[in-house]
Formats: structure tokens, sequence, C-alpha cells
């Protein structure tokens, strides 16, 4: 859903990625810092109530996940251990951001049931991926669905400043709801898919 939108930034951010490769910055580099950045911005400030401010430290350390792959490109370095790091990498970032809000609401959003709801979008999105990790490795494909990597987050970002920038602290609550049940109905599409497939082979 949301490829034309990452094509459009990182057309905009490729004089940094240049930049960088001039600099001797190696994609894998981006990838590292890129993850910390987001972990910490997620884990520092969300647990603390400053949503707002994660929310910030943590889009600006994602674009790192627009450029690196970009970089690895232009420098002819692209690998299956590039793309294997960028992956899980990915996977801690995404944890990072759903256990900090989870972390938010054991304490200063004072809700077990939303932090409850946190964990359950962090559980299934790494789900998600793992349905079509193991469904590649199977020799099927298990893509798409209703709510991919980049929909979560996108999801969840905006309507987390939002929430803070329009003081109306339902928007989260509401986000969580909506990003569980499409993350549940895509595993269940990325389930009977690669069903389909295994059966059509036989």
């Amino acid at each position: 859903m949301l490829n034309r939108f990452r094509e459009f930034w990182t057309r905009l951010l490729s004089p940094i990625a240049h930049l960088l490769l001039r600099m001797g910055v190696s994609p894998d580099t981006v990838t590292l810092v890129g993850t910390i950045g987001v972990c910490a911005g997620a884990l520092v400030f969300f647990p603390r109530g400053d949503l707002l401010v994660g929310v910030l430290v943590v889009t600006a350390f994602v674009f790192s996940d627009l450029i690196d792959g970009y970089m690895a490109r232009m420098a002819g370095t692209s690998s299956k251990w590039g793309a294997f790091l960028d992956s899980t990498l990915d996977r801690l970032g995404d944890a990072a951001i759903f256990g900090g809000l989870a972390m938010y609401y054991v304490g200063p959003g004072d809700s077990d049931a939303l932090a409850a709801l946190a964990i359950y979008c962090l559980v299934m999105g790494s789900v998600t991926s793992y349905a079509r990790a193991r469904a590649e490795s199977l020799g099927m494909q298990a893509k798409g669905g209703l709510a991919e990597r980049a929909d979560r987050l996108v999801a969840i970002l905006v309507m987390t400043a939002f929430s803070e920038f329009f003081n109306l602290p339902v928007l989260v609550p509401i986000t969580l709801g909506v990003l569980a049940l499409a993350s549940t109905v895509t595993v269940v599409q990325r389930i009977l898919g690669v069903r389909d497939q295994a059966r059509a082979s036989v």
C-alpha cells in the first residue's frame, strides 16, 4: 500500500545516502544506528509519557530504513547478509515501538488492558513477518494482507503524534484496536494463502 510513498521518500533522501557513501559510511552501519535510534526513542520517551518527543525521535531514525538498501544498491554491496540484518533489526525496532507503548500504559497511561493490547499488536506484527519468512523458506509466498509492516508503523506513529498534538489520547487506543484486528486478519490471510499453495502443490 505504501510502496509509492517509500519510493518518494527514498528519492528525497537520496542526497543524504550519497553523502554518507562519500564519507565511507556503510549501509550496515546506517541500519544499525537507525535501529538503535528507534529503540532508544521508543523505550526512553514512551514509558515516561513523552509520546510526541518519542514519535519525533523514532521517525527521524525510521528514515534510515529507507536509505540503507538504496546505499547498498548504489555501492554495489547488496547481499543476503545485508537483507538478513535489515529484516532482523526491523523486528527489534517494531518491538521497541509497541513495547514502549505497553510500558507507557503500565506506567503513566495507567491501563493494563491497553498495555495488553499493545503487546498483542507487538506479537501479531512479529507473527505476520514470521509467516512470510517461513513460507518463503518453504518455497511459497505469504505477502500482502490487510496490515503490512509499513502500514502498521505509519498508523501508530502518526496517530500517537496526533493524540498529543491535538490532545486526543483516545486516538492511540483506537489505533491499537484497529491494528490488532488488522494484524490478526493479515495473519489469517497469509496462513490460508500458504495452505492453498501447499494443497495445490500436492
